[in-house]
């Protein structure tokens, strides 16, 4: 390309005119890995850390309870270490770094620290020094924890269940059998974008100008090897890029600069960084309207976004990690008790649990066991029957019946739950 543009130098033009586009590269974009993750994603960009905050956060504010079949246990070890899982970290600590790792890299590893045969302590282990060991028929033979070059910790795993004292929860990745996919890989394009697009209005308000275009000099100039290599480079490395977006360029030689590029505002440049914002925020399951991003209207207010925030994405994957204890943790009691969210006092739902709650006892056709159930209780003895004002008589009770006044008024006591008067 550059020699036959160099070619143009030499010869002589009805126009004399010598183009070298400063643009045209092909785009960059991060590396996948969870370091890329962690640094572009997370330290980087201000929508995937403030959704991944929410999402941790709410989790880590659902509260927990315990069951021994249907009754609920008020105190228990187990309660007691997700309360307070190590000396170092709270239980809702130990949550927001669980959850914080899942959602950066798509793994989380928990470690339980034994005492004879009950655990003791839990940890969170970085996802990035954790290496899963292959075993047969897709189940790990063992997990290793390396630091720099430091001696690996290894924990074996059981050859049949693949259970040990390390728990790896991991997302769906249908590219590899041992290692979650971090939800920041399917919007890695938009974060990318938006950093891009951070990066090139910082570089606009630091600069006066953008160059963006052609340069051309008169038929009557001419330029050699050295002096084409020099000005190549120069453009190359100090006036192409977002972070040289706005430097003025110098000019030698009789050489003129041709305006050929968008404007920031023709380039749509705030448009694209809201567009990246919306698609950071849609890969991590936070609607926009919950991270203050303009131009988005898919709810009618903040109530009906956060319901839907929860729903779709809190609930969810506080469930998965419910289920994950469940298997991992709460045998090792053996007293057959399980550990449930106690989501009747998340304030985001309690809105629509009210409204549920408020069409069950309107209702004239349920049970009290039914309303019960919907309302998430157990049944009752004598709840099977359907109650009924006693004041509602049916339209055509009296058709074709002659009732006396003394029948009538038998009927009117029955009506309103008083004892027919049998004096006269």
């Amino acid at each position: 390309m550059f020699e036959r543009i160099r070619s143009m130098f030499r010869k002589e033009s009805a126009t004399g005119r010598a183009v070298y586009m400063a643009s045209g590269k092909t785009a960059n974009w991060s590396q996948r890995n969870n370091k890329a993750f962690a640094e572009e994603g997370y330290q980087k960009n201000v929508i995937a850390y403030q959704a991944i905050n929410k999402i941790s956060n709410a989790i880590a504010a659902i509260p927990w309870t315990l069951f021994r079949g249907e009754t609920e246990l008020d105190q228990h070890p187990m309660l007691a270490l997700l309360a307070r899982p190590n000396p170092m970290q709270s239980g809702a600590e130990f949550m927001r770094a669980a959850v914080g790792f899942y959602m950066i890299t798509g793994n989380s590893y928990f470690e339980r620290v034994m005492v004879g045969s009950q655990p003791r302590e839990i940890y969170t282990l970085r996802p990035d020094r954790m290496k899963v060991k292959p075993g047969e028929g897709g189940i790990p033979s063992a997990y290793v924890f390396q630091i720099s070059n430091q001696t690996p910790t290894i924990w074996e795993c059981d050859r049949g269940t693949g259970l040990c004292d390390i728990r790896h929860i991991k997302s769906f990745n249908p590219l590899d059998d041992w290692y979650g996919m971090s939800p920041l890989m399917a919007g890695a394009y938009a974060v990318d974008q938006h950093n891009e697009s951070m990066t090139w209005m910082q570089a606009l308000l630091q600069n006066s100008a953008m160059p963006s275009g052609a340069l051309e000099m008169s038929a009557e100039a001419t330029i050699g090897d050295d002096e084409f290599q020099r000005l190549k480079a120069e453009i190359d490395e100090q006036y192409s890029g977002a972070k040289n977006a706005g430097r003025p360029m110098l000019l030698e030689g009789g050489l003129k600069w041709t305006q050929m590029g968008l404007s920031p505002d023709d380039m749509k440049v705030i448009e694209n960084k809201y567009s990246s914002a919306r698609d950071v925020s849609l890969a991590l399951g936070v609607p926009p309207l919950l991270l203050n991003i303009p131009g988005d209207s898919t709810f009618n207010n903040y109530q009906e976004a956060r319901l839907a925030f929860y729903e779709e994405t809190v609930i969810p994957l506080a469930h998965m990690i419910r289920d994950e204890l469940n298997v991992w943790l709460a045998p090792l009691y053996g007293d057959n008790v399980r550990v449930e969210t106690d989501l009747d006092k998340v304030p985001a739902i309690a809105e629509k649990r009210r409204e549920l709650w408020t069409m069950a006892n309107e209702s004239d056709d349920l049970t009290i066991n039914e309303r019960r159930e919907i309302k998430g209780f157990g049944p009752i003895p004598g709840g099977d029957s359907v109650m009924v004002q006693s004041s509602l008589l049916p339209l055509d009770f009296s058709d074709g019946v002659e009732l006396s006044g003394s029948d009538a008024r038998d009927i009117k006591a029955l009506a309103y739950g008083e004892t027919p008067d049998k004096s006269e």
